[in-house]
């Protein structure tokens, strides 16, 4: 696949997918078995990362725990035409658990039903840094982008 030299308009594209994110396919190596696992989470973008708040009930939180290193998918199809002609980035992420408190206001600013859920003590805040982006913009846009383009 070739890759486009990353323009402004990569860029904006690739802030707008992030700043719509409200959820995104994230991808772990399982620690029982080595194997990649891939769950669908809750997640939003916040000053540079992706934030996801998840249950240690879940196979990924452990996973997190255990291997930093992750992938997450985000973009979704609209409902009309091919949905693999509709941008999407899968960002190569560092994992780390942050302070839930201190994102509980931004968190159900954008995603309120989690109030139901939100203070339950096996739920935990990640942040997914980005170390790796790539762009998808649809056919024939694919782009490499760095920390620095968003």
């Amino acid at each position: 696949m070739t890759i486009n030299l990353t323009t402004n308009e990569a860029r904006t594209l690739a802030s707008d997918i992030l700043t719509q994110t409200r959820f995104g396919a994230l991808a772990v190596i399982a620690p029982d078995t080595g194997v990649p696992y891939v769950a669908r989470t809750a997640m939003l973008w916040h000053d540079g990362a992706l934030l996801t708040l998840i249950s240690t009930l879940s196979t990924h939180t452990g996973a997190l725990q255990a291997n930093p290193a992750c992938s997450v998918l985000v973009g979704e199809p609209s409902d009309k035409g091919d949905p693999l002609t509709h941008p999407r980035m899968t960002l190569q992420c560092t994992a780390a658990q942050t302070d839930k408190a201190a994102y509980k206001d931004i968190w159900l600013g954008v995603i309120p039903k989690a109030k139901l859920y939100y203070d339950f003590t096996d739920f935990l805040m990640f942040r997914l840094t980005p170390d790796d982006i790539h762009l998808n913009g649809g056919f024939g846009k694919a782009f490499r982008l760095s920390q620095s383009d968003l």
